[in-house]
């Protein structure tokens, strides 16, 4: 049930950002979440897209350093306390979160989580379990 998240790896150069999505704007790629990491030399920027494929595909052709990588994504309630919530399951089951973001659905009350975590089966059970639902590839398409 994970989903599909793009890591482009990018130098930490003036222009870089808006030429990824500007390339993926052109070929009809919605952005549903992103996230960036940088460091003073290379940026790290995770993308979560409306057509995972076709956005790896138009990327490694303009010869970008791709990686796609399955995660962890989790509807939690917009509310404080949430999010401490889920990450107490993960943690009370042992599963390291290596790192996550968030982003807002349109309409609902509600936030998405997208964890990175070691075992995505072992996280996706503990947080079904606890009563949270899980986003699917088929959920970013209705984003």
């Amino acid at each position: 049930m994970a989903i599909k998240q793009l890591t482009v790896f990018l130098p930490n150069r003036k222009g870089t950002i808006v030429s990824v999505t500007d390339i993926l704007a052109r070929n009809n790629v919605n952005l549903r979440a992103l996230s960036i990491a940088e460091t003073e030399e290379f940026g790290i920027l995770r993308l979560i897209v409306n057509d995972t494929a076709a956005a790896e595909k138009i990327l490694q052709e303009q010869h970008y350093l791709i990686k796609s990588v399955d995660v962890v994504g989790v509807k939690i309630g917009d509310a404080p306390g949430k999010l401490t919530a889920a990450l107490d399951v993960l943690d009370k089951a042992d599963i390291n979160v290596e790192y996550l973001y968030a982003f807002m659905a349109r309409t609902e009350k509600h936030a998405y989580v997208v964890l990175r975590v070691e075992n995505n089966a072992a996280a996706e059970a503990a947080l079904t379990a606890a009563g949270f639902k899980l986003i699917t590839e088929a959920d970013i398409c209705k984003l």
